[in-house]
């Protein structure tokens, strides 16, 4: 794990003269009381929902809003103008060279997929057993229920598929693991995916190690050749595809967690500003390396430091 992140710039000041003049001791008279804080939307990725709601939320002063979809339809629904919110934050910045184009977008988080299951039930167990070199053995041979999202909808999705060709050639096998497990009726939206442990529907899920740490389920860590959380096997991972439905081509590469700020004003620049700084992320699965956020394109004065 990387060391925990700390508030390097400090939350930017909330301008309350911009919101409708609330008094400072928050009473604008006798009988009168303040006005409500400004609103903020996000429109997030999945992963990040619950560090949203309850990391980042009780951290800011602003009413914030969040909406949570796969990334890349969180793209394709504010490239689209049917989603209009203050801050997205995605996944994969690789989205943001299409179907998005921010000026600017700052990286403030890593992760890794893992295979998380539950191990009250027999399937689980047997998972359990087959690791940590050969996790892939009762999936093959369908002794193991398996979820996973749906590729075309989020970067989970492909990134599963991504695992799984990378397994492949990591252990040597002649079985593309890729062609050999997915199935279609494995697809869960990423936001439902690890509750699925609890109706029964699944034993094992192909997830972000984040997603499993929240919701305290034991996992199978998988090297870092494979599981897209290591810089110096970006090489390796940019060897594996897929094409999403808009014809976009999107390559392994490090997970790294995007965002950018599409309405410029002081409420929203507090909440990205906590969004990007906060050591909540810590709390909920996902890590901060040392050098984050960075930040990429034309950042406006007052975000980056």
């Amino acid at each position: 794990m990387a060391s925990k992140s700390v508030d390097r710039r400090g939350a930017l000041a909330l301008l309350t003269s911009a919101v409708g003049g609330v008094g400072v001791g928050g009473c604008l008279g006798r009988g009168r009381t303040s006005d409500p804080p400004p609103s903020v939307t996000v429109l997030a990725a999945g992963s990040l929902n619950n560090a949203f709601e309850n990391g980042l939320r009780p951290r800011v002063d602003a009413r914030l809003q969040v909406e949570a979809h796969g990334s890349a339809e969180v793209a394709r629904l504010v490239a689209g103008e049917s989603k209009d919110p203050d801050v997205v934050a995605l996944a994969d910045v690789a989205l943001f060279d299409g179907p998005l184009h921010p000026p600017w977008y700052a990286e403030f988080a890593t992760n890794a997929l893992v295979v998380a299951y539950d191990d009250d039930d027999a399937g689980g167990r047997r998972l359990a057993e087959a690791a940590p070199d050969r996790w892939y053995r009762p999936l093959l041979s369908g002794a193991v229920s398996l979820g996973r999202t749906d590729p075309d909808l989020d970067p989970l999705g492909y990134r599963t598929l991504f695992v799984l060709e990378l397994a492949s050639e990591y252990y040597g096998l002649e079985t593309d693991l890729r062609e050999a497990i997915p199935r279609r009726e494995q697809i869960y939206p990423e936001t439902q995916l690890v509750s699925q442990f609890e109706t029964g529907s699944i034993d094992a899920a192909v997830t972000y190690r984040s997603m499993a740490e929240e919701r305290g389920y034991d996992y199978v860590s998988l090297p870092p050749e494979v599981d897209l959380s290591t810089p110096r096997f970006a090489d390796r991972y940019a060897t594996v595809r897929y094409e999403l439905p808009s014809g976009k081509l999107v390559a392994g590469a490090p997970i790294s967690y995007g965002g950018t700020v599409r309405y410029d004003a002081a409420p929203v620049r507090g909440v990205f500003d906590r969004l990007t700084n906060g050591t909540y992320l810590d709390e909920f699965g996902f890590v901060v390396p040392d050098d984050y956020p960075t930040y990429t394109g034309d950042v406006p004065d007052g975000i980056a430091n």
